[in-house]
């Protein structure tokens, strides 16, 4: 008998640690799972549930497991703002996380601010939530406005100087915009056209007269995955040549196969090192995870989600058994030089940008990223 107890409690001890960890460590995320962005936002959240699941295999977060609850907004802020009131009220997330949209994440500042609840890797690059620090957001990927300066200058660095912007007319709009008339004023350059059309129901052969009659070289495009696909077939279909580039919001294989046959060529900025880029142990890990799962390999778009929930992960990990809201949000903030894999993210009271990486990449023939 007393060499019967300690054998049961050894086996008792595996026993635990081979099972799935409750489930009571909730997230709440409400993004645009139909509508414009809806191909992005889904690999967004299986790059995220591709990180969870290992984590909750292993055991979850000081034996609890993390339940996403991921909500449909159908990419309007107002229901962005009502699927999150939900979320912190009804279903007491210790977090929001991972949601789809400027003009949405914006929406859900006051209410961030009325229940003290963070929002962990919001998937827009929007300078209004890096500048000022707002204390409940914890950005991971790089601004839309880095990205669009650089956009810029690599048409320029190519002897391109008569460039359009086309522009959702939005504050997502306007943010990237402002980053584009950076690129510009830094090459001592200006436009050839600057228009913006409605989020929805854009007239996009009007557009695309408007760029032909511009005489440009190259269309810097900003808008969701949906809008700027169309744009970029009635671009073609007008006759323009003109080469596009459209920022990382669309950096998804869902992008890809809207644009069809007039994908390759497309240049996409990008705020994570290359997919296929195994030297960063970050790449390593979600392909080996995603390999595991069977599934052919990871996107853009995924890697953003996975990233993020890395960051989510280890704020929960630092906030102890028992986190709260405030307790999560409090650990974030002291998260210095933490290592994604090859890529540090580092948060103080005067800092909540997370990753400042930005490159470009072009779509191949073969329908893929190429950087």
């Amino acid at each position: 008998m007393k060499l019967a107890q300690p054998l049961c409690a050894a086996w008792l001890m595996v026993l635990m640690a081979t099972q799935p960890a409750l489930a009571q460590l909730r997230i709440g995320q409400p993004s645009g799972f139909t509508g414009s962005v809806a191909a992005g936002v889904k690999e967004n959240t299986d790059g995220a549930s591709l990180y969870l699941d290992a984590v909750n295999r292993r055991g979850g977060v000081h034996g609890q497991s993390i339940e996403l609850i991921s909500v449909d907004d159908q990419f309007d802020p107002a229901k962005t703002v009502e699927a999150a009131r939900n979320l912190i009220t009804q279903q007491h997330v210790l977090a929001l996380f991972l949601n789809r949209g400027t003009p949405h994440a914006q929406a859900l500042l006051p209410l961030l601010a009325e229940h003290r609840v963070p929002l962990v890797g919001p998937s827009t690059g929007a300078m209004a939530l890096h500048e000022p620090v707002n204390p409940w957001v914890f950005n991971v990927r790089a601004p839309y406005q880095r990205e669009a300066i650089k956009a810029v200058g690599h048409l320029v660095s190519l002897g391109m100087t008569r460039i359009a912007v086309l522009q959702t007319d939005d504050s997502f709009g306007a943010d990237s915009a402002a980053g584009a008339e950076k690129g510009f004023a830094a090459a001592s350059l200006k436009p050839v056209l600057l228009q913006k059309f409605p989020r929805d129901k854009a007239d996009f052969a009007a557009l695309a007269t408007q760029v032909v009659h511009s005489e440009a070289q190259a269309v810097i495009y900003i808008g969701a995955s949906a809008t700027v696909a169309n744009g970029v077939k009635a671009l073609r279909a007008a006759g323009s040549s003109a080469q596009v580039v459209t920022l990382s919001n669309n950096a998804s294989e869902g992008f890809i196969k809207l644009l069809g046959e007039h994908a390759r060529g497309v240049v996409v900025t990008q705020v994570f090192p290359n997919e296929r880029a195994m030297t960063y142990r970050l790449i390593k890990e979600a392909q080996e995870l995603a390999k595991a799962k069977g599934m052919a390999g990871v996107s853009p778009a995924m890697m953003e989600g996975f990233a993020a929930a890395k960051v989510l992960v280890e704020g929960l990990r630092r906030a102890g058994p028992k986190p709260t809201p405030a307790g999560l949000r409090d650990a974030l903030e002291g998260m210095q030089k933490f290592d994604l894999g090859g890529l540090d993210v580092s948060y103080s009271a005067t800092d909540h940008s997370g990753l400042d990486f930005a490159e470009l990449s072009i779509i191949g023939s073969d329908g893929k990223f190429r950087r």
